[in-house]
């Protein structure tokens, strides 16, 4: 089962670091944040990406074209051109990586994906958002219900840590909680390729029009997820991320 990411953005609200770079490839402990989402499906064994870009995507091809040299050390023979690569570690991945645009909507980029999506059940994430979420439950929920949609409800964190209380002592202190109320869209969608026949070209965005028709229609499902969820809107949040892998208690990372 192939994973559409989508790339493409502006990442109009992280201007600190998007002015230079695409949303996806703004870094985490050192690794692009797109790296870590690819890593999460990874860990689940999907293993092929395709990504969808617009905004910079030129970053993101130069990535991936060097990313096996510059995680392995190599010899290059000057003469001829050769490359050794010694003690080759890497990731057995198929990326996929597909221009779409560079002010196409959401749902314009996975239409545009249609070729690579083929006839068949897909899933989908925005390049800046991670959890850890059980991909493989995620997928057998989806075909258990059976419809064309299944997108992952997520609690958002709060901006502002939680006091519980024992009387006037505070019992307990939670930094960022997961608020008690509202699910929102959290990304990590499953789909059957019926719903690429919802979006009719680039100005469709997916977020609006096609899951509010798709919800009305009896077509959506939402898998809950009650655990960690965060998505890197401002730079606050990356600050979070990094601060939670630089301590080692990063919960998305569920690889090895």
């Amino acid at each position: 089962m192939k994973v559409v990411i989508l790339a493409g953005g502006f990442g109009t609200r992280l201007q600190e670091e998007t002015t230079v770079k695409p949303k996806p490839m703004v870094e985490i402990g050192g690794q692009p944040i797109l790296w870590h989402i690819m890593n999460i499906y990874a860990a689940h064994g999907y293993k092929e990406f395709v990504v969808a870009l617009g905004y910079r995507g030129e970053i993101i091809k130069n990535y991936f074209l060097n990313y096996y040299y510059l995680r392995n050390s190599f010899s290059i023979h000057l003469g001829n051109g050769r490359v050794d690569v010694h003690d080759a570690g890497r990731e057995n991945w198929v990326v996929h990586l597909i221009d779409t645009g560079l002010h196409t909507q959401t749902g314009g980029r996975v239409k545009r994906l249609a070729p690579w999506i083929g006839n068949e059940t897909f899933m989908m994430t925005y390049g800046d958002g991670v959890a850890n979420i059980n991909i493989r439950e995620l997928v057998a929920f989806h075909r258990k219900h059976g419809k064309l949609a299944t997108v992952t409800a997520v609690r958002p964190p709060s901006r502002f840590g939680g006091l519980n209380f024992s009387g006037d002592l505070v019992a307990r202190f939670e930094e960022k909680p997961q608020i008690g109320e509202g699910w929102i869209n959290g990304g990590f969608f499953v789909m059957e390729p019926e719903v690429l026949d919802y979006i009719e070209g680039d100005t469709i965005a997916w977020e609006r029009e096609r899951l509010e028709r798709l919800a009305k229609e009896g077509q959506l499902v939402a898998y809950r997820h009650d655990g960690f969820w965060q998505c890197m809107d401002t730079l606050r949040d990356v600050r979070l991320l990094e601060s939670l892998w630089a301590e080692g208690r990063a919960p998305w990372k569920v690889w090895e």
